[in-house]
């Protein structure tokens, strides 16, 4: 994983010390409060319903034990000792007091990490594959171009105060992990005829208010223009996106309003002047970075028959096996994913202790790395296949061992009324009660993947507009109500779903999924997908049984 050199400390630990300085003034009296909020944002401070909320940000979702175990110190030392993954693979702190930031952060410098521009109107986190590097169908790793993106989008003076947040993710793989068509810039990387690396570029997807899909504005970009480009494509939205009303100012926005070709053309235009003044990204510098992201000494290592496995052990480790076992591109390999979401936990939380031995597996079963995905779940990305057994019963003593990876109850879902100041509708508690109705783990692999996304309100933190079921706090006289979509799906073919119909109470949202997965389990072909089926039959069945009137 990426090492910070000297530059890279020193600017981290330079933004700590100007933070420092700031805070002081600020709680002195000597910084407005409109003067202060920028300064925060771009710190990854914000202001909740009961706290700031601090946002750390993790690149492209890869963590080492050794940060892991700073996490869980700091969680124990300045929060409530647990700390919240976000679906853009960065970690939060619910629970800091302002007058400590300053000092989190001087803790996070000590293990190359940081906050910055984790909020505030600027280019975010850089987000890719959770098993980028170890995929089985990965044509190109995309952490060096993440990497790269990172690099050169940190502290870029230009780029500091866009119109609204900007949001960047990559994929290499051929299924889209990364979620790419839903960003406000995706990135494709592939190989073409003659086996070179190429980008495709994809602008305008978002959700939130407006929800829309990325168009394709360039089939294939050599790597040595992909900054230039990005660049040219900054600087459009920086001439032409709105900054009068902040609910138009997003890319996706622009890119409607003047249409995907038209916006294609203002770029092209825009980096023909680029490519003549600006340098292209140096093939040195390519290998520079991306000898960051060498495969690590494997052992040589035969494949296991998976059957045989399970056939030697017992009935719930082969659950287990199916759900949250990962195929690794290197033999006698596997990742491993640790769903956050045992049944009672808030998606996505986990505690300090549990921080402390995720770390202590990862250095023994890892090679000490940890991912993070945008399901809000952790992942080994380097078992040994050998091991899995052994790592299993681990696991489960520490209830990490959930055998829901990608089901109904690994539910994605926001933090919602019980922490954010502009949710509708508390996410939480809606969440545990789904997962107590279906924690049948044999009910929940019978029915198969399904993706169920819960957010609080329209920003769509949770993404429910691109889940196979998305279900939407409103707020209806006062009272949290949920209103629900089917068919939205975050892959490469991404579809946004559509609202089926009055939305809820929330004590009746489980019954009302109930109604919704019988009309699946009834119309289902053999092995079909909760998503197939959607689209094949439409909404139509689905609105006649939930709202049919009791006889």
């Amino acid at each position: 994983m990426y090492k910070y050199d000297e530059y890279d400390q020193r600017i981290v630990d330079e933004r700590v010390s100007q933070f420092r300085d700031q805070t002081r003034r600020y709680l002195a009296g000597e910084i407005a409060e409109n003067d202060f909020l920028p300064l925060r944002l771009h710190n990854g401070l914000y202001i909740q319903r009961f706290a700031p909320m601090m946002r750390v940000a993790v690149p492209y979702g890869l963590l080492s034990s050794k940060q892991v175990r700073r996490l869980a110190e700091i969680s124990r030392k300045y929060d409530k000792g647990y700390v919240h993954f976000t679906t853009r693979q960065n970690v939060q702190l619910n629970w800091p007091l302002l007058e400590e930031v300053p000092d989190i952060l001087a803790d996070l410098a000590e293990v190359e990490m940081h906050a910055v521009q984790t909020s505030g109107a600027c280019i975010r986190n850089t987000t890719s594959d959770q098993f980028a590097g170890v995929a089985h169908d990965e044509i190109v790793d995309p952490r060096l171009w993440c990497e790269v993106i990172r690099q050169w989008s940190t502290f870029h003076p230009e780029f500091t105060f866009l119109p609204r947040k900007f949001k960047i993710a990559v994929c290499g793989a051929e299924e889209d992990r990364a979620a790419t068509l839903v960003h406000d810039i995706g990135v494709h990387t592939f190989k073409n005829a003659n086996n070179e690396v190429r980008f495709k570029i994809l602008v305008g997807g978002g959700l939130g208010r407006t929800p829309m899909t990325a168009s394709v504005i360039r089939e294939s970009l050599e790597p040595e223009h992909l900054l230039t480009y990005l660049e040219s494509i900054l600087r459009v939205y920086n001439r032409y996106g709105r900054r009068d009303n902040k609910y138009k100012a997003r890319i996706k926005i622009l890119v409607k309003a003047v249409t995907p070709a038209v916006f294609a053309e203002k770029v092209e235009a825009e980096w023909q002047i680029m490519k003549e003044r600006s340098s292209s990204l140096p093939a040195h510098e390519i290998n520079r970075v991306s000898q960051h992201f060498t495969a690590p000494d494997y052992q040589a290592l035969d494949n296991l028959d998976w059957n045989d496995l399970s056939l030697s052990a017992p009935s719930s480790f082969q659950s287990w096996l199916k759900q949250n076992v990962f195929r690794h591109k290197k033999s006698g390999y596997a990742a491993v994913t640790l769903t956050l979401k045992a049944t009672g936990d808030a998606p996505g939380d986990i505690s300090a202790e549990k921080l402390d031995v995720v770390a202590d597996l990862a250095d023994q079963y890892s090679l000490g790395e940890i991912r993070v995905s945008h399901e809000q779940n952790l992942i080994l990305s380097d078992v040994q296949q050998n091991q899995l057994v052994e790592l299993w019963q681990k696991l489960g003593q520490f209830d990490l061992a959930t055998p829901n990876r990608g089901l109904l109850t690994d539910v994605i879902c926001c933090p919602g009324g019980d922490f954010c100041a502009l949710a509708n509708a508390r996410s939480i508690p809606l969440s545990e009660a789904i997962q107590r109705k279906f924690e049948d783990i044999d009910y929940l692999h019978d029915i198969g993947e399904i993706d169920l996304n819960i957010s609080g309100c329209m920003n769509a933190c949770a993404h429910h507009h691109v889940g196979h079921i998305g279900v939407l706090g409103v707020d209806r006289k006062g009272e949290e109500y949920f209103q629900i979509q089917l068919g939205g799906s975050a892959s490469k073919e991404a579809t946004l779903g559509k609202i089926i119909g009055p939305s809820f109470k929330r004590e009746d949202v489980p019954d009302i999924l109930e109604k919704i997965l019988d009309v699946y389990v009834e119309q289902r072909h053999e092995d079909e997908r909760f998503i197939d089926t959607c689209q094949r039959i439409g909404l139509q069945p689905f609105k006649e049984r939930v709202y049919a009137k009791a006889a």
